[in-house]
Protein backbone atom coordinates (compact mmCIF):
# COMPACT_ATOMS: atom_id res chain seq x y z
CA UNK A 1 0.00 0.00 0.00
CA UNK A 2 1.35 3.55 -1.00
CA UNK A 3 0.95 5.78 1.86
CA UNK A 4 -1.10 9.26 1.60
CA UNK A 5 0.53 12.38 0.84
CA UNK A 6 0.24 15.61 2.60
CA UNK A 7 -1.90 17.75 0.87
CA UNK A 8 -0.85 21.74 1.40
CA UNK A 9 -3.33 23.75 2.44
CA UNK A 10 -6.14 24.96 -0.36
CA UNK A 11 -5.86 28.86 -1.22
CA UNK A 12 -8.37 31.06 -0.21
CA UNK A 13 -8.73 34.97 -0.88
CA UNK A 14 -5.83 37.08 0.11
CA UNK A 15 -3.05 34.58 -0.12
CA UNK A 16 0.45 34.84 -1.48
CA UNK A 17 1.53 33.02 -5.07
CA UNK A 18 5.06 33.30 -5.57
CA UNK A 19 6.34 32.99 -9.48
CA UNK A 20 9.79 31.83 -10.01
CA UNK A 21 11.59 30.40 -12.93
CA UNK A 22 13.57 27.08 -12.23
CA UNK A 23 14.26 26.17 -15.85
CA UNK A 24 14.84 27.90 -18.79
CA UNK A 25 15.07 31.94 -19.68
CA UNK A 26 12.41 34.29 -20.04
CA UNK A 27 13.51 35.72 -23.25
CA UNK A 28 10.31 38.43 -24.05
CA UNK A 29 7.95 36.90 -21.75
CA UNK A 30 7.21 40.01 -19.60
CA UNK A 31 3.52 39.84 -20.63
CA UNK A 32 2.91 36.59 -19.72
CA UNK A 33 4.50 36.89 -16.32
CA UNK A 34 2.21 40.22 -15.71
CA UNK A 35 -0.65 38.62 -17.52
CA UNK A 36 -0.43 35.74 -14.42
CA UNK A 37 -0.22 38.14 -11.88
CA UNK A 38 -2.89 40.25 -13.21
CA UNK A 39 -4.57 36.88 -12.93
CA UNK A 40 -4.11 36.16 -9.91
CA UNK A 41 -5.45 39.61 -8.95
CA UNK A 42 -8.60 38.79 -10.35
CA UNK A 43 -8.99 35.68 -8.10
CA UNK A 44 -8.52 37.98 -5.05
CA UNK A 45 -4.78 36.35 -4.63
CA UNK A 46 -1.40 38.52 -4.32
CA UNK A 47 1.79 37.38 -6.03
CA UNK A 48 4.99 38.27 -6.18
CA UNK A 49 7.19 37.79 -8.41
CA UNK A 50 10.89 36.13 -8.01
CA UNK A 51 14.26 38.61 -8.31
CA UNK A 52 15.42 36.73 -10.83
CA UNK A 53 12.62 35.58 -12.80
CA UNK A 54 13.84 37.53 -15.95
CA UNK A 55 17.82 36.54 -15.27
CA UNK A 56 19.48 35.19 -18.31
CA UNK A 57 22.56 33.06 -18.07
CA UNK A 58 22.91 31.60 -20.99
CA UNK A 59 20.23 29.01 -21.43
CA UNK A 60 18.71 29.37 -18.22
CA UNK A 61 16.89 31.88 -16.50
CA UNK A 62 19.38 33.06 -14.16
CA UNK A 63 22.24 30.69 -12.80
CA UNK A 64 21.94 27.93 -11.11
CA UNK A 65 22.63 29.86 -7.56
CA UNK A 66 20.07 32.49 -9.26
CA UNK A 67 17.11 30.04 -10.02
CA UNK A 68 17.69 28.27 -6.65
CA UNK A 69 17.44 31.19 -4.62
CA UNK A 70 14.56 32.45 -5.87
CA UNK A 71 12.84 28.90 -5.22
CA UNK A 72 14.24 28.39 -2.34
CA UNK A 73 12.68 31.75 -0.75
CA UNK A 74 9.53 31.00 -1.74
CA UNK A 75 9.73 27.04 -0.03
CA UNK A 76 10.96 29.15 3.15
CA UNK A 77 8.57 31.70 2.77
CA UNK A 78 5.14 30.93 5.61
CA UNK A 79 3.43 33.48 3.54
CA UNK A 80 3.81 32.14 0.55
CA UNK A 81 0.64 29.59 -0.07
CA UNK A 82 1.95 28.34 -3.49
CA UNK A 83 4.89 28.27 -5.89
CA UNK A 84 4.05 28.97 -9.45
CA UNK A 85 6.67 27.91 -11.94
CA UNK A 86 7.05 30.53 -14.90
CA UNK A 87 8.31 28.50 -17.85
CA UNK A 88 9.76 24.96 -18.39
CA UNK A 89 12.13 24.14 -20.96
CA UNK A 90 15.58 22.76 -18.84
CA UNK A 91 17.46 23.28 -15.67
CA UNK A 92 15.19 22.17 -12.95
CA UNK A 93 17.12 18.85 -12.29
CA UNK A 94 20.35 21.01 -12.22
CA UNK A 95 19.35 22.68 -8.74
CA UNK A 96 17.09 19.47 -7.41
CA UNK A 97 20.14 18.65 -5.08
CA UNK A 98 20.49 22.46 -3.70
CA UNK A 99 16.71 22.56 -2.41
CA UNK A 100 16.40 22.24 1.70
CA UNK A 101 12.87 21.10 2.44
CA UNK A 102 13.17 21.81 5.79
CA UNK A 103 10.68 24.82 6.59
CA UNK A 104 8.64 23.69 3.70
CA UNK A 105 7.94 20.40 5.52
CA UNK A 106 6.74 23.15 8.41
CA UNK A 107 4.01 25.47 5.71
CA UNK A 108 3.95 22.68 2.71
CA UNK A 109 2.32 24.74 0.01
CA UNK A 110 1.54 23.88 -3.48
CA UNK A 111 4.11 23.75 -6.63
CA UNK A 112 2.82 24.23 -9.61
CA UNK A 113 4.16 23.59 -13.52
CA UNK A 114 4.61 20.75 -15.62
CA UNK A 115 7.25 19.67 -18.70
CA UNK A 116 10.71 19.76 -17.12
CA UNK A 117 9.09 20.78 -14.00
CA UNK A 118 8.23 16.98 -13.87
CA UNK A 119 11.70 16.74 -12.03
CA UNK A 120 10.51 18.94 -9.02
CA UNK A 121 7.42 16.87 -9.06
CA UNK A 122 8.83 13.63 -8.23
CA UNK A 123 11.09 15.32 -5.64
CA UNK A 124 8.10 16.58 -3.84
CA UNK A 125 6.21 13.15 -4.06
CA UNK A 126 9.46 11.27 -2.45
CA UNK A 127 9.32 14.07 0.34
CA UNK A 128 5.57 13.20 0.56
CA UNK A 129 3.81 16.25 -1.28
CA UNK A 130 0.88 16.33 -3.80
CA UNK A 131 1.48 18.95 -6.23
CA UNK A 132 -0.28 20.12 -9.34
CA UNK A 133 0.62 19.35 -13.03
CA UNK A 134 -0.71 22.44 -14.51
CA UNK A 135 -0.67 25.49 -16.76
CA UNK A 136 2.37 28.02 -16.31
CA UNK A 137 2.27 31.67 -16.96
CA UNK A 138 4.22 31.37 -20.36
CA UNK A 139 1.05 29.20 -21.00
CA UNK A 140 -1.23 32.53 -20.49
CA UNK A 141 -2.74 33.62 -24.14
CA UNK A 142 -3.54 37.32 -25.24
CA UNK A 143 -6.69 36.20 -25.33
CA UNK A 144 -7.42 33.69 -22.62
CA UNK A 145 -10.72 32.50 -23.61
CA UNK A 146 -8.74 30.01 -25.73
CA UNK A 147 -7.31 27.93 -22.57
CA UNK A 148 -10.41 29.16 -20.43
CA UNK A 149 -11.03 25.04 -19.55
CA UNK A 150 -6.92 24.94 -18.50
CA UNK A 151 -7.19 27.86 -16.79
CA UNK A 152 -10.70 26.65 -15.49
CA UNK A 153 -9.51 23.38 -13.86
CA UNK A 154 -5.99 25.18 -12.90
CA UNK A 155 -8.21 27.23 -10.25
CA UNK A 156 -10.37 24.92 -9.17
CA UNK A 157 -7.49 22.75 -8.16
CA UNK A 158 -5.90 25.32 -6.55
CA UNK A 159 -9.23 26.43 -4.42
CA UNK A 160 -9.99 22.61 -3.46
CA UNK A 161 -12.54 21.44 -5.97
CA UNK A 162 -10.48 19.76 -8.56
CA UNK A 163 -12.14 18.28 -11.74
CA UNK A 164 -12.64 14.72 -12.72
CA UNK A 165 -12.40 13.90 -16.15
CA UNK A 166 -14.37 12.22 -18.56
CA UNK A 167 -12.03 11.10 -21.43
CA UNK A 168 -12.82 10.57 -25.38
CA UNK A 169 -12.78 7.60 -26.35
CA UNK A 170 -9.91 5.83 -28.30
CA UNK A 171 -9.76 2.45 -30.41
CA UNK A 172 -6.21 1.87 -28.46
CA UNK A 173 -7.59 2.29 -25.39
CA UNK A 174 -6.68 -0.82 -23.37
CA UNK A 175 -9.85 -1.59 -20.93
CA UNK A 176 -10.10 -1.98 -17.27
CA UNK A 177 -10.13 -0.31 -13.94
CA UNK A 178 -7.38 0.48 -11.91
CA UNK A 179 -7.06 2.95 -8.15
CA UNK A 180 -3.67 4.20 -6.96
CA UNK A 181 -1.85 7.66 -6.87
CA UNK A 182 -1.29 9.84 -9.57
CA UNK A 183 2.14 9.95 -10.89
CA UNK A 184 3.89 11.54 -13.80
CA UNK A 185 4.38 14.42 -15.62
CA UNK A 186 6.86 14.80 -18.79
CA UNK A 187 8.53 10.93 -20.33
CA UNK A 188 11.78 12.63 -20.71
CA UNK A 189 12.20 13.86 -17.13
CA UNK A 190 10.93 10.52 -16.04
CA UNK A 191 13.24 8.97 -17.91
CA UNK A 192 16.16 11.24 -16.93
CA UNK A 193 15.16 10.53 -13.02
CA UNK A 194 15.73 6.83 -13.62
CA UNK A 195 18.43 5.43 -11.38
CA UNK A 196 18.33 8.58 -8.73
CA UNK A 197 16.43 9.50 -5.90
CA UNK A 198 13.73 11.48 -7.68
CA UNK A 199 12.61 8.43 -9.37
CA UNK A 200 9.39 7.25 -8.15
CA UNK A 201 8.59 4.07 -6.88
CA UNK A 202 5.30 3.26 -9.11
CA UNK A 203 4.37 0.12 -7.21
CA UNK A 204 0.47 0.38 -6.95
CA UNK A 205 0.05 3.67 -8.64
CA UNK A 206 -0.82 5.39 -11.79
CA UNK A 207 1.34 6.83 -14.52
CA UNK A 208 0.47 9.80 -16.38
CA UNK A 209 3.30 10.78 -19.18
CA UNK A 210 2.97 13.00 -21.86
CA UNK A 211 5.85 14.02 -24.18
CA UNK A 212 6.79 17.28 -27.24
CA UNK A 213 9.57 17.11 -30.13
CA UNK A 214 10.44 13.65 -29.93
CA UNK A 215 11.18 10.95 -32.56
CA UNK A 216 8.82 8.24 -32.27
CA UNK A 217 11.64 5.68 -31.84
CA UNK A 218 13.02 7.86 -29.80
CA UNK A 219 9.80 7.59 -27.22
CA UNK A 220 9.83 3.66 -27.99
CA UNK A 221 13.76 3.61 -26.49
CA UNK A 222 12.51 5.44 -23.21
CA UNK A 223 9.86 3.15 -22.58
CA UNK A 224 12.31 0.32 -23.14
CA UNK A 225 14.84 1.51 -20.80
CA UNK A 226 11.75 2.61 -18.29
CA UNK A 227 10.64 -1.08 -18.54
CA UNK A 228 13.84 -2.85 -18.42
CA UNK A 229 14.31 -1.16 -15.26
CA UNK A 230 10.83 -2.21 -13.68
CA UNK A 231 9.09 0.93 -13.72
CA UNK A 232 5.76 -0.80 -14.79
CA UNK A 233 6.56 -4.05 -13.17
CA UNK A 234 3.85 -2.85 -10.27
CA UNK A 235 1.95 -0.29 -12.30
CA UNK A 236 -1.86 -0.58 -11.97
CA UNK A 237 -2.50 2.24 -14.36
CA UNK A 238 -1.35 4.77 -17.13
CA UNK A 239 -3.12 7.56 -18.97
CA UNK A 240 -1.29 8.99 -21.66
CA UNK A 241 -1.22 12.85 -22.76
CA UNK A 242 -0.79 14.87 -25.66
CA UNK A 243 2.33 13.83 -28.21
CA UNK A 244 2.85 17.19 -29.21
CA UNK A 245 5.10 18.01 -32.24
CA UNK A 246 6.59 14.83 -33.07
CA UNK A 247 9.66 14.94 -35.33
CA UNK A 248 9.50 12.41 -38.55
CA UNK A 249 12.78 10.94 -38.79
CA UNK A 250 14.16 10.00 -42.20
CA UNK A 251 13.29 5.92 -41.14
CA UNK A 252 9.60 6.14 -40.39
CA UNK A 253 8.42 4.58 -37.43
CA UNK A 254 5.25 2.69 -39.13
CA UNK A 255 2.91 3.02 -36.41
CA UNK A 256 0.55 5.75 -34.95
CA UNK A 257 2.40 6.76 -31.46
CA UNK A 258 -0.60 5.03 -29.56
CA UNK A 259 0.14 2.10 -31.55
CA UNK A 260 3.63 2.33 -29.83
CA UNK A 261 3.05 3.15 -26.67
CA UNK A 262 0.51 -0.68 -26.59
CA UNK A 263 3.80 -2.43 -28.42
CA UNK A 264 6.00 -0.94 -26.08
CA UNK A 265 3.63 -2.11 -22.68
CA UNK A 266 1.95 -4.89 -24.18
CA UNK A 267 3.53 -7.21 -21.75
CA UNK A 268 1.23 -5.79 -18.42
CA UNK A 269 -2.12 -5.77 -18.25
CA UNK A 270 -2.33 -2.57 -16.65
CA UNK A 271 -5.18 -0.42 -18.45
CA UNK A 272 -4.25 2.28 -20.60
CA UNK A 273 -6.39 5.32 -21.28
CA UNK A 274 -5.57 7.82 -24.28
CA UNK A 275 -6.76 11.23 -24.94
CA UNK A 276 -5.78 13.14 -21.55
CA UNK A 277 -5.80 16.79 -22.54
CA UNK A 278 -3.03 17.23 -20.72
CA UNK A 279 0.98 18.22 -21.66
CA UNK A 280 1.91 21.02 -24.35
CA UNK A 281 -0.84 21.62 -26.01
CA UNK A 282 -3.05 24.93 -25.24
CA UNK A 283 -5.60 22.64 -23.64
CA UNK A 284 -3.71 21.47 -20.85
CA UNK A 285 -6.32 20.52 -17.97
CA UNK A 286 -5.00 20.26 -14.25
CA UNK A 287 -4.05 17.07 -12.78
CA UNK A 288 -3.35 16.77 -8.65
CA UNK A 289 -0.23 14.38 -8.31
CA UNK A 290 -0.02 12.37 -5.67
CA UNK A 291 -3.44 12.10 -5.24
CA UNK A 292 -5.68 8.74 -5.33
CA UNK A 293 -7.97 8.47 -8.07
CA UNK A 294 -10.06 6.02 -9.33
CA UNK A 295 -9.46 5.16 -13.52
CA UNK A 296 -11.77 3.89 -15.54
CA UNK A 297 -11.12 2.79 -19.17
CA UNK A 298 -13.24 1.83 -22.11
CA UNK A 299 -12.94 1.95 -26.14
CA UNK A 300 -15.83 4.30 -26.28
CA UNK A 301 -14.36 6.86 -23.32
CA UNK A 302 -12.41 6.61 -19.67
CA UNK A 303 -13.17 8.01 -16.56
CA UNK A 304 -10.82 10.10 -14.11
CA UNK A 305 -11.87 10.35 -10.86
CA UNK A 306 -10.21 11.77 -7.23
CA UNK A 307 -11.07 9.44 -4.19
Amino acid sequence: MTSKLIRPPYLKAGDTVAIVAPSGILKNREREVHQAVDLLKSWSLHAIVGKHVFSKADHFAGTDDERCEDLQKAMDDPKVSAIWCARGGYGTVRILDRLDYTKFKENPKWVIGYSDITALHNQLHNHGFESLHALMCVSLTKDITEIQESVDTFKSALFGNPTEYDLEGSEYNKEGEATGQLVGGNLTILHTMLGSKESIDTSGKILFIEEIGEYKYHIDRMLQSMKRAGYFDKLEGLIVGDMSKLRKNTTLWGTSVEQLVLDALKDYDFPIAFNMPAGHEKDNRALVLGRTIDLKVDKKGSELSYK
